[in-house]
């Protein structure tokens, strides 16, 4: 849906890491590698079961900001999307 999507259009990405069909790491980076506006810098948030220290860093290097592991809490979720969408502080 984002490849396809006029710039603007979406404001961020909810990742879920583990996926039937492509997992969210492989997703992530070709969202990163796409000719698209904002495949750069629109913000991709890791939501996932997966919460060891080298999860998190696989995450990072997929081109993801954040890695909230599940079960996810609806404030810290809230406050993720705010920080990256609206440029306001996270509070957790």
């Amino acid at each position: 849906m984002f490849r396809n999507s006029e710039s603007g259009h979406f404001d961020g990405i909810l990742m879920d890491i583990r996926m039937p069909v492509i997992d969210g790491l492989t997703e992530a980076k070709t969202i990163r590698s796409l000719n698209h506006p904002q495949a750069k810098s629109i913000p991709i948030i890791a939501m996932t079961a997966n919460a060891f220290a080298e999860d998190l860093e696989k995450s990072q290097k997929a081109g993801m900001q954040e890695h909230l592991a599940k079960p996810i809490h609806p404030e810290t979720l809230y406050q993720t999307l705010a920080a990256y969408i609206c440029g306001h502080e996270i509070s957790l």
